[in-house]
């Protein structure tokens, strides 16, 4: 009787389980824990959260001070030119700024050797920083394990 009832309470976990195997890596990757350090008053970054939430995203968050935020980003060696509003951390990566849920799932799908994803300096028009219709052009950078960096990502380009 105990092994039958084990068996039944453990069979929605190992279908769950043997699913998760099957997903490709675009959704498995939306399925990573991810870690999120803001500031409790900063309404562009509840607003990004929200918005990678809604793009698949599994997040914690956890309101910092300002003091402690910067302790963050120093444990994490963030470059000060990376640097902007709040700070994630997802697997081996960390994520700065309002990163778009595109170019995360990108980089989660292809795991570069790399530190993390940077879009610096809160532009308008990445997501959380929306202000109507402007969209600012942006990059998303890739922070190499030297702390060089690349573009990963263009966004709002005018061609």
């Amino acid at each position: 009787m105990t092994r039958m009832r084990d068996l039944v309470e453990r069979r929605p976990f190992m279908l769950g389980f043997a699913g998760f195997a099957v997903f490709p890596a675009s959704v498995r990757a939306e399925l990573e824990p991810f870690k999120v350090f803001k500031s409790p008053t900063c309404g562009c970054c509840s607003k990004w959260v929200k918005y990678m939430r809604e793009n698949g995203f599994i997040i914690r968050t956890k309101d910092v001070s300002d003091e402690q935020l910067m302790k963050i980003k120093n444990m994490l060696r963030i470059p000060l030119k990376h640097r902007s509003c709040h700070t994630g951390i997802i697997g081996n990566y960390w994520v700065e700024g309002h990163v778009p849920a595109s170019d995360l799932k990108k980089l989660l799908a292809s795991r570069p050797d790399a530190r993390g994803l940077a879009v610096p300096n809160m532009p308008i028009g990445s997501p959380g920083m929306e202000m109507g219709s402007r969209k600012d052009p942006f990059d998303a950078l890739l922070v190499l394990k030297n702390n060089r960096d690349r573009i990963f990502t263009r966004h709002n380009i005018i061609r």
